[in-house]
């Protein structure tokens, strides 16, 4: 890994380990050293200094959603009243638990929200009891996801 015009440059050997771990965050090092053909300290240092270039921004654990019973994801567009408002509205987005992700966005909304939902009556109780109460917005517009088609990282 080297850093060239603030971009990082990752060769080969970091390609192999980043594959292994984005295919299976739980792989052991020794099993990455042996698909790299290194030792597991070299596989160890190189994942140090990926991990202190930010380029690998996080471990984590992802939940099945569907089988906690939220069965609904829509988007939602949301309209302010003045583009000043927007630090305070994302504030109060945060205080709600289904709010997923959250952009600052151009286009049609100033901010779009990923959430999650046991249903579409949970849904309504959300969008008219929280979010567009919040002090700022003027409207909101939902999309309701019917089945994710893709779900990858970038390819490296």
């Amino acid at each position: 890994m080297k850093l060239e015009n603030r971009n990082i440059i990752i060769d080969g050997l970091d390609k192999i380990i980043l594959r292994e771990l984005m295919s299976n965050s739980r792989k052991s090092i020794n099993e990455i050293s042996k698909k790299a053909g290194i030792s597991g300290t070299a596989v160890h240092q190189r994942l140090k200094k990926l991990q202190e270039s930010n380029l690998i921004s996080s471990f984590q654990m992802v939940l099945n959603p569907k089988l906690l019973g939220y069965k609904t994801l829509a988007f939602i567009g949301i309209y302010l009243e003045q583009a000043i408002k927007n630090p305070e509205v994302v504030k109060k987005l945060k205080e709600i638990d289904e709010v997923i992700e959250c952009y600052y966005t151009t286009g049609n909304w100033s901010i779009f929200i990923k959430i999650i939902c046991k249903d579409n009556q949970h849904l309504m109780r959300l969008l008219n009891e929280k979010i567009q109460t919040i002090n700022g917005v003027s409207r909101t517009e939902t999309l309701i996801s019917l089945d994710q088609q893709i779900s990858r990282q970038i390819k490296i």
